[in-house]
């Protein structure tokens, strides 16, 4: 490799990854030498006026043909904020929120921003967000080129989500000044094996698990945990490839299709708990700026109770706040174990913790030492810009100078409910899994619990009926629970509409039903009902982990013919709850701020 070939393959647009790759080298090596002869590139303005004025917007690419360098270095003290990279479904908006609120947090402290972002669909990207914005991907290479030639004080890895946080180390390996928590303390919560030594030690309970890299393993530790297991690749973003697994065959079938397996990217195992309560938790914590153990404050932001059962998504599950069937013993060991993983982790900034209850036992899913999609929620439905909070607090300044030591417990419900793009992917199948695929979040206020979620359903598209038929079919699995289900549905002035299993279910229980065929028996037919107006309500779970065709196409056309559809007992009965409070007192409106 000599000087003129480097020179050429970094103007053709090669990194430096690729050049080590491509010549059997490392990735430091062709930085050290390409930084020897002085190859580093040069950035110019965007020309947001299209050579009409002179554009003086601060927003700026990288190029490594031979030109000026626009930049003009400031001697004010710089922080970069690293974005979240492409928007795909998985890669939440809600982290572009929190790398917005830290811009305008750090500005008025008084820091020069730096926002790296390469999502054109972003508020962060915006000319006016940030001092200076810098329109490059987020890999080790761009944001070290960026750092360097800002001459930056730190940077903040903790809002981007998990792409930035995967970059932590090896910039800090770099000289790169990591604000926040330290990156050691977050590979302690993403490392399987350091993260479960942590809890050992503070004696916190986790669901059986352990690690496989290759398909014999995986059986051995599915063999050992027993059925139901989580499966799911090392490292990943909005639960890309998850799965919940049921037998050798679908386990068999998953570790061959589903994901490339290695020494370095094992699959994580977990025993699935089944029928749990699934509750998600956002935290400030100052304790790593804190000389003496114990002392700096960890203030819970929220503790969000899931609608549906554990193995549903967060990005995916409607929430309550506060939680609305936990008991006081859960909240409270909910609350000591947020408060000692946060001062062993030495948190800076912001953290998210993922339990699950099963009775009143409380375990820990994961911890990520980062902000979550649940913060720009919590901060809305607290009153408290948890983003902004947390910026300051990286900056070095305490959660007492700041004003925010107590938790903030709403007499009120907040209700995130998810929305979803299934009417654009025509046969999708609109089951939940562990994978995210919503595209975005609506939220119902109200002092009555069944109001605020019968508002979240409004926002959401799918309103509740006040009445009419509603439609229910639901696995062996649920058959024992709905009846009382059906009842409240009858209680609210629905009428049954059933087919099979399900209705005799229903009238071995006392209740009145229309039978109708299933799919293949003939006609009239959900589909039937469905596409003339007759039902407007589903009810409909899956029958296992692989549905069946007919399942499909109700749900399907359920989405396609506007019926609200729901593919839980807790969410329909939550729905039935909705549906009793509207009928009994209606809805106001009050502003956010009325609330507060």
């Amino acid at each position: 490799m000599n000087p003129d070939l480097l020179a050429k393959a970094k103007s053709l647009g090669f990194s430096d990854r690729q050049i080590a790759h491509l010549t059997g080298q490392t990735e430091a090596a062709v930085r050290a030498l390409r930084k020897q002869l002085g190859l580093v590139p040069s950035y110019r303005l965007v020309d947001t006026c299209a050579a009409e004025f002179e554009a003086y917007t601060p927003y700026y690419y990288s190029t490594y043909d031979r030109g000026d360098d626009e930049v003009k270095p400031s001697d004010r003290k710089k922080v970069m904020i690293l974005g979240g990279g492409p928007n795909r479904i998985g890669q939440g908006i809600e982290f572009d929120y929190c790398c917005v609120h830290a811009s305008f947090a750090l500005k008025e402290e008084g820091f020069e921003t730096i926002m790296v972002n390469s999502n054109p669909e972003t508020v962060s990207t915006d000319y006016d967000t940030s001092d200076r914005l810098y329109f490059e991907p987020l890999t080790l290479e761009d944001v070290l080129n960026i750092y360097e030639r800002e001459r930056c004080w730190g940077a903040i890895a903790q809002f981007g989500g998990q792409t930035p946080l995967n970059l932590a180390l090896g910039l800090q390996a770099n000289g790169v000044n990591i604000l926040g928590t330290t990156p050691q303390s977050i590979e302690t919560a993403e490392d399987r094996e350091l993260f479960a030594a942590m809890l050992r030690k503070l004696d916190i309970p986790q669901p059986a698990n352990g690690i496989a890299t290759n398909e014999t393993e995986a059986l051995a530790v599915a063999k050992r945990l027993g059925y139901p297991v989580l499966v799911r690749p090392s490292f990943v973003l909005g639960g890309r490839a998850m799965q919940i697994v049921f037998s050798d065959a679908e386990l068999q079938h998953y570790m061959r299709f589903a994901v490339e397996v290695s020494r370095k990217r094992p699959v994580l195992v977990d025993k699935f708990l089944e029928d749990a309560t699934e509750v998600d938790v956002d935290c400030i914590a100052d304790v790593g700026l804190a000389a003496e153990p114990g002392a700096g404050h960890v203030v819970i932001g929220g503790i969000l109770e899931h609608v549906e059962f554990a193995g549903v998504h967060s990005g995916d599950a409607a929430m309550v706040l506060p939680p609305h069937t936990l008991s006081y013993n859960v909240i409270r060991t909910i609350r000591e174990y947020t408060h000692a993983m946060a001062r062993e982790l030495r948190v800076v900034g912001i953290m998210n913790v993922q339990y699950a209850v099963k009775g009143e036992t409380v375990y820990v899913l994961e911890v990520n030492p980062r902000a979550s999609r649940t913060v720009p929620f919590v901060s809305k439905a607290i009153g408290v810009p948890l983003a902004k909070v947390a910026a300051r607090v990286m900056t070095g300044r305490t959660l007492a100078e700041l004003g925010f030591t107590e938790e903030i417990w709403p007499d009120y419900w907040a209700v995130k409910e998810s929305v979803f793009p299934f009417n654009r992917f025509h046969g999708q199948d609109i089951i939940l899994s562990p994978e995210m695929r919503s595209t975005g979040e609506v939220m119902g206020l109200d002092a009555d619990l069944g109001v605020a979620y019968a508002k979240s359903q409004l926002a959401a598209g799918s309103p509740p009926p006040p009445g009419g038929k509603v439609f229910i079919s639901v696995s062996d699995a649920h058959k024992p629970r709905v009846a009382e289900l059906a009842r409240l549905f009858v209680q609210l002035g629905f009428e049954l509409v059933s087919t099979g299993g399900t209705a005799k279910v229903l009238e071995d229980a006392g209740l009145k039903v229309q039978r109708i065929f299933k799919l293949q028996e003939g006609r009239p037919n959900a589909l039937d009902l469905l596409k003339n107006g007759e039902l407007q309500l589903v009810i409909n779970t899956p029958s296992g982990q692989i549905p069946r065709a007919d399942e499909v196409r109700i749900r399907t056309t359920a989405v396609y013919t506007g019926t609200p559809i729901m593919t839980t007992l807790s969410g329909a009965r939550a729905l039935a709850l909705g549906i009793a409070a509207l009928k009994q007192q209606g809805y106001g409106v009050r502003t956010l701020q009325e609330y507060h």
